[in-house]
């Protein structure tokens, strides 16, 4: 039972990881983007008709990525350089896109195509216990233990994070300094949306092999708070994103082993589960990018 949890936990919390890592990466230059879900469900429906249309999952993978992207670049567009309200233009965005994949999507809905499927690691996948919850996963899941070192080395030790730190701290010093803080802001905003999209189109295409409407159920929502409640810090992002999987994984193995519960609050429990703990960890958390807190306090 704990090998199936904590593989199952690995398995759905990377589709939370994802969105986080982009969302972590968006905020600490200063924006906050509640369209994050609106990327997920772009890069989902896209990633399965590129996918159906192609036959290659791989394919519908990169095309999910570059949908995600562009609903960024939208939302980025909107409030970097044409000054709108953050919170407001993302719950738009969220909105439009809603709309949108549920009326491209309905041709889709019931198609399947063959997800991508479980990749096991030779030799590390036959080691006792961690062998199959760590190394027998989708590659997407082997992607998104890379892009937890890449994201934490970006930002913490390179110049370009240093550039995204300073612009979510100090945009007119880094103006100052003969650099774009707006257009740094662009780009980051819409390199994050690439990795909701990678996020969806891993749901759609990864793992469930179709699409539904809706089908990210709040996971980009869940990937904001994610970040907020892991105070800017990749390491919480991550447990929260692989905590989240995990109370999912652990509310649908209770369903399958014919426990008594409230389906509704078999629902609400991953959400749960993953506010509580998140608000224990971020007992100790660190001040917010000062740039992200002025433009939400200026709206």
């Amino acid at each position: 039972m704990i090998e199936i949890l904590l593989a199952g936990a690995i398995a759905t919390g990377t589709a939370i990881l994802l969105p986080a890592l982009g969302e972590l990466l968006t905020q600490r230059a200063g924006i906050t983007n509640l369209g994050t879900e609106g990327a997920m469900l772009a890069g989902a429906l896209t990633g399965v008709i590129m996918g159906i249309s192609t036959g290659s999952p791989w394919l519908g993978i990169g095309a999910g990525i570059l949908a995600g992207a562009a609903v960024a670049a939208l939302f980025a567009w909107a409030v970097v350089f044409r000054g709108t309200n953050q919170l407001a233009t993302g719950l738009i965005v969220w909105f439009l896109l809603f709309g949108l994949t549920s009326m491209f999507g309905r041709e889709y809905n019931g198609q399947v195509l063959p997800p991508i499927g479980k990749l096991a690691i030779p030799g590390l996948s036959d080691l006792p216990f961690v062998g199959s919850i760590l190394f027998h996963q989708s590659p997407i899941v082997y992607l998104g233990f890379a892009l937890i070192a890449g994201v934490w080395w970006l930002l913490t030790r390179s110049r370009v994070g240093l550039l995204i730190r300073a612009t979510g701290e100090r945009p007119l010093v880094v103006a100052a300094a003969g650099n774009r803080p707006r257009l740094i802001q662009f780009l980051t905003t819409t390199l994050g949306g690439g990795l909701s999209g990678l996020g969806g189109s891993y749901l759609s295409v990864g793992v469930v092999g179709n699409w539904s409407n809706n089908m990210t159920n709040g996971y980009g929502f869940i990937a904001v708070t994610v970040v907020i409640f892991a105070a800017w810090r990749t390491n919480w992002a991550t447990v929260g994103s692989y905590l989240f999987g995990a109370a999912i994984t652990f509310a649908s193995q209770l369903q399958a082993r014919g426990f008594a519960v409230n389906q509704y609050l078999l629902d609400a429990l991953p959400y749960l589960l993953t506010l509580v703990v998140l608000v224990v960890i971020s007992s100790q958390r660190k001040a917010a990018p000062e740039a992200l807190n002025a433009a939400l306090a200026a709206r």
